[in-house]
């Protein structure tokens, strides 16, 4: 804690350093997309597994507070993105370490050139979506699902902080290790790299998706998915996925390739980018291997529930006949 509190301090005084307030921003940047990250990825998969579920999400995320998040998180992405390749660049190229100040420079002028364009449209669709619907915050209902995701969240580091001490038992397993970098954490080193590169456009892809062409409020309405040919005739948000997910593209089902190979090396990538954070400010041994822990879990949790959602997608048809029941009781 006291490493944090030094680093957050010293980050707020630091006077004439680009690199510093880079460094900073890219880690907050990327740990306000992890979070994000995690949430997208529990409630999408609600709309194979829980269709009534991710209709309420859907709905709270279609509320002020969270429209005001996305424009944070669409903020967050490029940043991280810009930054991000300019630190791979600058590893492959370490002799133009000297010009790490320009470089910096023209990360942060590149986010602005790039964000205003994208924020004129993302509010065009919140304009278009106010001047239709009543003005309502929601807090109750996002207080309460919000709470759920929290809890969930501190279970799991509690989880990984009771094996961490029951393993802490065994003879010698809580001595430091010392000297070089396993062959593990230099493999992470490279993946980040790789990784980092690689999801680049797949991630710029989506933002441009689900929200610049289309947005949030999109979801909700009769309209085809970007990229498919169907239109979302119950206007519900499992017959939007559903459509995306089913469209097939010579023979292959296209978007959910794309949304497979997305979800993989952004939950990898961004839970070691986590991890390095804990082994940067935890370091008391058994608190640290606990929440590393919990970091493997989760990552491997995201992954699979992310994973079985994609393949399991639920056929727009049986969509439209659950809702033509439901809409018959009613």
């Amino acid at each position: 804690m006291a490493t944090l509190v030094l680093t957050i301090t010293e980050t707020l005084r630091y006077r004439g350093k680009l690199g510093q307030w880079s460094w900073a921003l890219h880690r907050i940047a990327g740990l306000g997309t992890l979070l994000f990250l995690f949430l997208h990825v529990i409630d999408t998969s609600w709309s194979v597994f829980y269709p009534d579920l991710y209709k309420e999400a859907i709905t709270q995320y279609q509320s002020p507070l969270f429209t005001a998040g996305e424009f944070a998180l669409v903020a967050c992405v490029i940043f991280h993105a810009l930054n991000g390749f300019r630190v791979v660049l600058f590893d492959w190229k370490p002799q133009w370490w000297h010009r790490q100040a320009d470089a910096a420079r023209l990360v942060f002028l590149g986010t602005i050139v790039l964000l205003v364009p994208t924020f004129i449209l993302m509010f065009g669709h919140v304009l278009t979506h106010y001047n239709e619907v009543p003005f309502d915050l929601g807090l109750p209902a996002i207080i309460n699902t919000q709470s759920k995701f929290a809890a969930g969240a501190v279970g799991i580091a509690i989880g990984g902080l009771l094996v961490s001490a029951v393993y802490s038992i065994i003879p010698g397993v809580n001595q430091p290790k010392k000297g070089k970098f396993s062959r593990f954490d230099s493999f992470m080193w490279t993946f980040m790299r790789v990784s980092g590169v690689i999801v680049i456009p797949l991630v710029f892809g989506h933002l441009a998706m689900m929200h610049v062409i289309q947005g949030v409020f999109d979801i909700t309405s009769h309209v085809a998915p970007v990229g498919t040919t169907v239109a979302n005739v119950s206007g519900t948000a499992p017959e939007f996925v559903a459509i995306r997910w089913n469209q097939v593209v010579a023979g292959v089902f296209i978007w959910r390739v794309y949304d497979v190979g997305l979800l993989v090396l952004a939950v990898i990538h961004g839970f070691n980018g986590l991890r390095y954070v804990v082994n940067d400010y935890v370091h008391n041994i058994i608190v640290n291997r606990g929440l590393n822990i919990a970091v493997l879990a989760t990552a491997i949790g995201l992954i699979i529930v992310g994973g079985l959602a994609i393949l399991n997608a639920i056929p727009t048809d049986a969509i439209r006949m659950v809702e033509q029941g439901v809409n018959a009781l009613h």
